[in-house]
């Protein structure tokens, strides 16, 4: 029977932060279906050495979607392609 690995080992790591920031994680993970608050932060770093390129800018222009989003100011695909005179146009030649 071959023998099973053992997890690696963890390093705890200490930071310092503003209690109101702590307390904005603690409001998130629990609704974000989070198991504790490490769990969470590390999710958090994680996905940040993944899409390091993503950054303040690209979240405020995020959030600038969704309050239009919010507020219906939405426009429809067909109001976008006439926006930018962006056609479908398929040849009869090819049917």
């Amino acid at each position: 029977m071959a023998e099973a690995e053992s997890p690696p080992d963890k390093t705890t790591v200490n930071i310092r932060m503003r209690e109101t920031f702590l307390e904005d994680i603690d409001s998130t993970w629990e609704d974000q279906g989070f198991n504790s608050r490490s769990e969470y932060i590390r999710y958090v770093l994680r996905d940040a050495l993944k899409h390091p390129d993503f950054n303040r800018a690209d979240l405020k222009a995020m959030l600038a979607s969704e309050v239009e989003i919010q507020e219906g100011r939405t426009h429809s695909s067909d109001e976008v392609k006439d926006e930018f005179d962006i056609g479908m146009s398929a040849s009869s030649d090819d049917e």
